[in-house]
């Protein structure tokens, strides 16, 4: 990271660049960071989202199971996800740590996610960590996968995953992870070095475009303004930002 900005402001601007105006965009419970994102795309570059965010008091309150039924209907443009665990299989893993009968931890997420992972146009994938502790060979229980069966028919999607090192994307046709581009301050080497499968990696890889002073500003008032006024994560948005 630079002075200029946090990982959490960082990854929300990253994540916003990615939202398309009129799309119908939404996130689960507990998702600051991606409430953070979409309310950046609607205040910058795409006025016209329908945001669905749950926990929120304005954007999508009611919505509950219907989220569901909008995405099984073909109509949810974007949702996000994030993990404990990655592989390079296309996996994630919301639910436990260590064996699924007997876990080392149990989280509370993954309602929902292998669902909307089959259904939403496009898929943000995140996480606040990047590590071999994150991103292992194998995860322990599959919440979602990328990967399909030739039989099963899911919606055609595009794939990103966001982390404080690198920006990823899935490649369909080579079923991997490949290297979109890495963040100031590291390198491809230690991107790779970081991940515990192997990444395909472009030659022509580069750096990824920083965060303007206009991104920054907007999240940090507008943003972080709507966020208070909506109930929206409210607490968490008092003191994620950094001083505009």
């Amino acid at each position: 990271m630079t002075g200029r900005y946090n990982a959490d402001e960082l990854l929300a601007v990253l994540m916003s660049r990615h939202i398309d105006d009129f799309e119908t965009v939404a996130c689960g419970a507990i998702s600051m960071l991606p409430a953070s994102a979409i309310l950046l795309a609607e205040a910058t570059h795409a006025p016209n989202i329908d945001a669905i965010i749950r926990g929120s008091e304005v954007y999508g309150a009611g919505v509950g199971r219907d989220m569901h039924f909008i995405a099984q209907r073909g109509k949810l443009d974007m949702f996000f996800l994030s993990g404990v665990q990655f592989d390079g299989e296309g996996n994630l893993n919301l639910h436990v740590i260590g064996d699924p009968d007997a876990p080392d931890r149990r989280f509370p997420g993954g309602y929902g996610s292998g669902l909307l992972a089959y259904t939403a146009k496009k898929l943000m994938l995140f996480r606040t960590e990047h590590s071999t502790r994150v991103f292992v060979p194998e995860v322990d229980f599959v919440s979602a996968a990328l990967k399909t069966d030739p039989t099963i028919t899911r919606m055609k999607q595009q794939v990103w995953l966001f982390t404080p090192k690198a920006i990823l994307r899935w490649d369909d046709g080579l079923q991997r992870y490949a290297l979109l581009s890495y963040h100031r301050g590291t390198t491809p080497a230690e991107v790779q070095a970081a991940t515990g499968f192997q990444l395909l990696i472009p030659p022509d890889v580069t750096e990824t475009p920083e965060p303007t002073d206009e991104e920054l500003q907007t999240l940090r008032t507008t943003v972080k303004e709507r966020l208070i006024e909506t109930g929206t994560y409210a607490r968490w948005a008092e003191t994620a930002f950094m001083p505009a």
